[in-house]
This record gives structure tokens, sequence and C-alpha cells, in this order.
């Protein structure tokens, strides 16, 4: 496939675009996709992006205390983290916490970090891990790995249950650990 703006080179970036509810793709090579990318980051940048949903409604005067805020970890200030839309290190976190909050609400929904294993597929019996605050130390208790036993028991059931997908996962995991050992 060529590509849509130069069509000359062939297509390697393919992106879809929705404007007013229509949908339109556009397959371009790596040139007109920097091109691309450029112009957007012009007209809408993420920094901006992120500024918006922090300061909503507000405007950033030199007297105003945020503008003062620099992480003790890496010494971005937060002014410079609203140009750019990049925090610098994990320090940012506990350094700009205030700010950072309702941010992180908008964005994702919840300013705590909930894990990367979706509740649904946790064994039966196992407890998700305890949300991270971001008012808690970044260490975080270490999560707990189901014994062989624990594994084998859960293989029993699925396979009682027919639930042969499930079972060859956990036949894995159970082989995976065993070399461990």
């Amino acid at each position: 496939m060529q590509c849509d703006m130069c069509g000359k080179k062939k297509a390697t970036v393919h992106l879809t675009e929705i404007v007013d509810e229509q949908m339109s793709e556009m397959h371009l090579c790596e040139e007109c996709a920097r091109n691309k990318s450029a112009q957007m980051e012009q007209q809408f940048g993420l920094g901006d992006l992120l500024a918006g949903l922090s300061d909503a409604g507000k405007t950033a005067s030199a007297a105003d205390p945020k503008n003062a805020l620099v992480c003790s970890g890496c010494g971005l200030n937060y002014e410079d983290f609203r140009k750019f839309g990049r925090l610098g290190c994990g320090q940012c976190y506990t350094s700009f916490k205030e700010h950072l909050e309702g941010l992180l609400r908008k964005i994702h929904g919840s300013s705590r970090h909930l894990g990367k294993v979706p509740v649904s597929l946790l064994p039966p019996g196992t407890a998700p891990a305890p949300a991270l605050n971001l008012s808690a130390d970044v260490a975080a208790a270490p999560l707990t790995v189901p014994t062989v036993e624990d594994l084998k028991k859960q293989l029993h059931t699925a396979i009682n249950a027919e639930d042969f997908e499930q079972a060859a996962l956990l036949r894995d995991k159970i082989r995976a650990l065993e070399q461990k050992k």
C-alpha cells in the first residue's frame, strides 16, 4: 500500500481520524507521518492539553505558588511540566502531588494505581492488590505469588468445570514454577 500523501513510498503508519463523527483513514510513509505529527502537535500540543486539564479555568501568574514548585529529585519545576506535559522522574509525583491528583482523576478516572491484572482474571479467593495512593510511599507491599499447590487446586477446578483454556494456562504456570525450583 502506497502513502496517501506522497504516493511514492510504502505506507507503514496507519492513522484513523474521527472528526464530527466522520471516520477517515490515512496510510502514510514514515516521513509523511512525521510531518503530519508535527502539524498536529502545532495545532494541539500535549503540554497544552495537560495544562488545560490541570488548570481548567485558571490563569497562571508569576505570583502563583505552583510556579515555585520544584521536584526534589530532578529539579523540574511545575511550570515546565505544564509546558512540556512530561514529568522528569518518579519523585515528581510526590513533589507535585496536590496538583497532579485532579489531573490524574480527569485523565484516568482515578488518582490511584490499581495494578495491571484485571480483578476478573485473579485466581478465586485472591484479593486484588491494595490501591496505591499518591500520598503513600512509593514502596508497596509485594504481591503474593500463588504456590504450586494453589495452582493445582485451581487446575482441578478448571478441569471439572471443563474450562480447558484456563486449565492449559494453569498447567503452564505450574510447569514454569516447577522449573524455577
